[in-house]
């Protein structure tokens, strides 16, 4: 599975304006209703708000994938932010994130989600890619990164 397959290159903000997660996710979730990918917008900002309350989805090395399963999508959709200023993710490493990435997926699509849970996590273990993501300035160069590193 191919990031570039499920992120509309619509779907990513830089700067996030947010200056905590829940405004973050928050911010994000209206990323993908701008763009008509929500059938339900409370119902996706739910499933996200509880997901995170069970335990934060701060992977460590200054990124995030909050995500959540409804049935207010009806296929996997994702969206990508950078803040301007690193937040408390309450992370796994304990250092703020700079890069959240929400995914929301229909309750009976359990491959995908997990599959695309698994590509996220693989390609931020990559330095290089990293290094790229962080130094982007805008949302058509951050696409621009991930579509080069997936190519």
């Amino acid at each position: 599975m191919k990031i570039t397959e499920i992120l509309d290159a619509k779907c990513i903000k830089v700067p996030l304006q947010a200056a905590e997660k829940y405004q973050a996710i928050t911010e994000l979730v209206d990323l993908l209703n701008a763009r008509g990918l929500l059938d339900d917008y409370d119902a996706v900002l739910k499933a996200v708000m509880e997901r995170e309350a069970i335990r934060s989805t701060g992977i460590g090395q200054g990124f995030a994938i909050p995500h959540g399963k409804c049935n207010a999508v009806s296929k996997l959709v994702m969206a990508l932010g950078k803040v301007k200023t690193p937040i408390d993710f309450e992370s796994i490493d304990q250092h703020p994130v700079s890069v959240i990435v929400l995914l929301v997926s229909p309750t009976d699509q359990t491959g995908p989600h997990i599959q695309a849970l698994a590509r996220i996590s693989r390609l931020m273990t990559d330095r290089e890619f990293r290094d790229k993501i962080w130094s982007a300035d805008s949302a058509e160069r951050l696409y621009q990164f991930i579509l080069n590193h997936e190519s």
